[in-house]
């Protein structure tokens, strides 16, 4: 599955990030690194020219492409330039709560998840991954067991 995402538009969305913040782009990629490690989609995220990055810059970061569109352009006019091009529909969902985008997506047979959405899985997921976290430091083991995990780890071999 391919994901079109709006950057600045997910970044509106996400509770813990903010549009002021000139490290807001490189927080949501952390956030979708971890999506992209736990799910292995294959995204790209489109952002309005930025003050992180050189316009017009095209990278690959942690298995993401990330566009920053040139001066003159938005990210909105470049995810509908993309959308049209789409030769195979059932294969991509796009993320954004553009009116425009969402139309022009939903016309050519697209998927498309609003950007709050998103927002909530890629929250969810930061929050499961805590909570595993912490599920694995708070397993308790059993004298015998611990017995049993020292002896396998103080065997040296020979």
């Amino acid at each position: 599955m391919r994901w079109l995402i709006d950057g600045h538009n997910l970044i509106g969305h996400m509770p813990n990030l903010r549009l002021d913040d000139p490290d807001d782009e490189e927080k949501l990629l952390e956030y979708l690194r971890r999506y992209r490690a736990r799910t292995g989609h294959s995204l790209t995220v489109i952002f309005d020219p930025g003050q992180a990055y050189r316009p017009g810059q095209k990278l690959k970061r942690g298995g993401i492409t990330v566009q920053f569109v040139s001066p003159g352009q938005t990210a909105d006019q470049m995810l509908v330039r993309r959308l049209r091009k789409i030769r195979n529909p059932q294969a991509v969902i796009v993320v954004t709560s553009d009116r425009a985008v969402e139309g022009v997506a939903r016309l050519a047979g697209i998927r498309v998840m609003p950007a709050q959405e998103f927002a909530r899985q890629l929250s969810n997921l930061d929050t499961s991954t805590a909570a595993n976290a912490e599920n694995r430091a708070n397993l308790k083991l059993s004298p015998g067991e611990v017995d049993e995990w020292l002896a396998i780890f103080s065997q040296r071999k020979t």
